[in-house]
């Protein structure tokens, strides 16, 4: 079975052949579909703005959605899908990589388990839950820093620089030096907790850890006995783990992308699914608005340089007052929600340029902000 390393991520060399396979390549832990499926509605297909505006400049939205190796892009309207397209491996039954789209659902996981009572509420110590080495960057930190990746640990999570602690934690998901729980354990801190916004997915695979331990089940388990279930996913769902079997909790998750639509619907209801409240509203609303001066837009750091969308609960927050919000993952993996046009937006991609530079000519996050918000804008505008 192949390794992470063997991928060759941020290396240019295309992605796609892989994202679309790695439950086939690499360990998983698999969640069942649900046992009551519940499958769109699908209205008449809409066409997408054939330009956007960036930078600037008018630029082609067919072009971009090729040079950014775009598998999937599904849109929904009010729930109904309007806009379906999958091109190279991608297909409406192929599951694909969620990169860091899979931070945003541990925090919803963390909401679930808040409101059910096995954690008792974001201000308590993390390492109430999980151990941690005496002094280290966890020690005694609220769940609420790590949440808003403002924990105060050191950490360098620039995809172009080889020695990025970033890899070392990919190097913990082979095996190599030590467990996740001994990565997390030894963390080093830097500056004061609550006060900086810095990507960071050792937060995140903390929040894993603080999930597992406070419910006695294992990420997968407790995702598909409280998300999956209920929001009748019709595929199942695959997580990457280590050799221990502990879930790459920053990463790691594969879906496809009607199923990641999910999420952002879920979302998009304030937590509630077909009358249903899957996740408190208060928890959907504070993770999806910016609740300290410190994660307001172009204040979060993200490879060590500030990054122009504010930071909620692990979901990024453009700049505006539309109320948007989307969980990002890298190689361009977005699930997108503007509540004023009722859209929802997976977009699914191994742009394989990404990680080569920090630049966003590489990158193209911001990019993809755009050309999505004006797909949201041109769709809330059709019958």
């Amino acid at each position: 079975m192949a390794t992470i390393a063997e991928l060759g991520l941020f290396s240019g060399i295309p992605q796609h052949e892989n994202f679309s396979r790695l439950k086939d390549i690499l360990a998983t832990s698999e969640m069942a579909s649900s046992s009551r499926p519940h499958t769109w509605p699908e209205g008449e297909q809409i066409a997408l703005p054939p330009t956007y505006e960036f930078d600037g400049t008018t630029r082609s939205t067919e072009d971009f959605l090729a040079d950014t190796d775009t598998a999937a892009l599904l849109v929904l309207v009010d729930g109904v899908i309007r806009h379906e397209h999958y091109a190279l491996t991608g297909g409406p039954n192929v599951h694909w990589l969620s990169m860091s789209v899979a931070k945003s659902v541990i925090s919803a996981l963390v909401g679930i388990a808040i409101d059910e009572g096995d954690i008792k509420n974001v201000d308590e110590p993390i390492s109430s839950y999980v151990p941690v080495k005496p002094g280290s960057a966890y020690d005694g930190v609220s769940i609420r820093d790590l949440l808003r990746m403002s924990s105060g640990a050191r950490w360098n999570e620039d995809y172009s620089d080889p020695d990025a602690d970033v890899f070392r934690l990919t190097k913990a998901a082979m095996g190599i030096g030590g467990t996740f729980d001994d990565f997390i354990a030894t963390m080093v801190p830097e500056v004061e907790p609550g006060t900086l916004c810095r990507y960071n997915s050792g937060d995140t695979m903390a929040l894993a850890a603080l999930v597992a331990r406070a419910t006695g089940s294992s990420v997968s388990d407790y995702m598909h006995q409280m998300l999956c279930e209920p929001l009748g996913m019709n595929a199942p769902g695959y997580w990457l783990v280590d050799p221990a079997g502990t879930e790459l909790s920053f990463a790691g998750l594969n879906l496809t992308a009607r199923d990641f639509a999910r999420i952002g619907e879920l979302y998009r209801g304030g937590g509630v699914w077909q009358g249903r409240q899957i996740i408190p509203a208060e928890w959907v609303h504070d993770s999806t608005t910016v609740g300290a001066a410190h994660l307001a837009p172009g204040k979060p750091l993200a490879g060590g340089l500030p990054f122009a969308m504010g930071y909620g609960y692990q979901w990024w927050i453009p700049e505006g007052d539309r109320g948007e919000f989307s969980a990002i993952g890298v190689y361009n993996q977005f699930v997108y929600v503007d509540p004023t046009s009722s859209t929802t937006i997976v977009k699914l991609s191994g742009n394989r340029r990404y990680g080569l530079s920090n630049k966003e000519s590489d990158n193209r996050e911001l990019e993809t902000l755009e050309l999505l918000r004006a797909i949201a804008r041109r769709a809330g505008q059709q019958p």
